[in-house]
């Protein structure tokens, strides 16, 4: 149980603190941080939590990442339900406590409440397809640069650093797109919040993901095997 309890926790830090930036300080007046210092929120997030509990639950908070390594032969397929749960139920718990947060101001309006969506809900107004294409593209080279940083021939202890960072660079990039997912946990803590157009486009953000991070874990698995 100790690496479920390991996930709920990293996803809640993750949800917490990354959706935590973009709904609380994104826009602050005169101090906001934007959204450069929203993707740097949730990299520095997981790379935080993949140190502080990687080596208890290989630091996945994610879903798709999740799947990936099922497909990319680093997760037994047998945990990999357990392991969902367990992020959706730290998301949720994490949107809570960040609505009860923002809405203790007087006058707050929820809005968006950091949730992703395509069409009329893209920040940007970016069509379905092209989200499609985004959130696909974006989890599978996360999943690749995992893979890749977590391999026994790779520097050992250095892994959180690169994850981190790639997580960084695919918000700066697709934000604009979809509001950033990558994670279908990320997306259905705060959509069960905000409800509406977040719910009924929801599904997106758990297609796109898991397709990317399955493909994402099959290209490491061919052009990153060992030449025995």
């Amino acid at each position: 149980m100790n690496k479920y309890g390991a996930e709920f926790v990293g996803t809640f830090w993750l949800v917490l603190g990354g959706c935590g930036s973009a709904v609380l300080a994104a826009a602050f007046p005169g101090l906001g941080i934007g959204f450069a210092g929203v993707a740097l929120a949730f990299g520095l997030t997981v790379l935080t939590m993949a140190y502080a509990v990687g080596h208890i639950s290989g630091g996945h908070f994610n879903p798709a990442v999740s799947v990936g390594l099922v497909v990319g032969g680093r997760l037994p397929v047998g945990e990999l339900l357990p392991y969902v749960v367990s992020q959706v139920l730290g998301a949720i718990a994490a949107a809570g406590v960040l609505y009860l947060i923002a809405t203790g101001k007087p006058g707050f309006e929820i809005g968006g409440f950091a949730t992703n969506g395509y069409g009329a809900h893209s920040p940007g107004g970016y069509s379905l397809m092209a989200c499609l294409i985004c959130e696909i593209v974006m989890t599978a080279v996360f999943l690749f640069v995992i893979m890749g940083a977590t391999d026994a021939r790779a520097p050992a202890g250095f892994a959180p650093i690169p994850i981190g960072l790639a997580l960084t660079i695919i918000h700066l990039v697709s934000i604009p797109v979809t509001n950033t997912s990558v994670n279908p946990a990320r997306s259905t803590g705060v959509a069960l919040f905000a409800g509406g157009a977040a719910i009924d486009q929801l599904w997106l953000f758990w297609v796109a993901p898991i397709i990317g991070g399955a493909l994402g874990a099959l290209v490491y698995r061919l052009i990153g095997s060992r030449a025995d």
